[in-house]
């Protein structure tokens, strides 16, 4: 297992096996029935080209009246639970003292992409995020602190786990596009990313 940093993120290569990776996808399909994915709109309107659910105390939400943090699904229902198997993984790569309040799982399907975007609707910044890359490669994008200039790319497989904390934890990054079908973990392609926050 190899540990890259770029530019402060720390990203930590196969870190998840195969055989963690699948339970990992075993776990998940509980609370996607639970809590089933949805497509944010942006406060301009526009719809999201990834899908999300959430699980833990909030999920992430976006609509006409901004960027926020919510504690029930658009349906109604409170989220589930975050999965023990998260949870240990959190400790583990974060080092943080305080458990994660929201682990947001974002699906990319063929055409999907996040433009660069800062992590900021949390309210103490210095607990990091910690990112799970599971099914189809990704072109990870790292910008600076403020908009513009310089950025750098990285591939993101299946099983890297990055963590966003001190100087990459108000850092701009996106996802520029996924190799589609470029793993079997999921049968019908895609990635899933997980990213578990601390929100309050």
């Amino acid at each position: 297992m190899a540990m890259l940093r770029v530019r402060g993120f720390e990203i930590h290569k196969s870190y998840l096996s195969p055989e963690a990776q699948r339970a990992l996808i075993d776990d998940l399909r509980p609370l996607l029935k639970a809590a089933p994915l949805f497509s944010p709109e942006t406060p301009r309107g526009g719809k999201m080209s990834v899908r999300m659910t959430a699980s833990g105390s909030y999920g992430w939400f976006s609509d006409a009246s901004g960027y926020r943090y919510i504690d029930q699904h658009p349906s109604g229902r409170l989220w589930p639970a975050i999965p023990q198997a998260l949870l240990d993984l959190w400790y583990a790569a974060s080092g943080a003292d305080r458990q994660p309040e929201c682990c947001l799982l974002n699906y990319y399907g063929e055409d999907a992409r996040m433009g660069l975007h800062q992590d900021k609707d949390e309210a103490d910044f210095s607990y990091p995020v910690v990112s799970i890359s599971l099914g189809d490669d990704a072109l990870f994008r790292i910008g600076n602190i403020t908009r513009g200039g310089k950025t750098d790319s990285v591939w993101l497989n299946s099983g890297d786990v990055v963590v966003m904390g001190g100087e990459a934890r108000l850092a701009y990054h996106g996802v520029d596009r996924i190799r589609f079908k470029s793993s079997r973990l999921l049968p019908k392609g895609g990635r899933i990313n997980l990213t578990l926050r601390v929100v309050t």
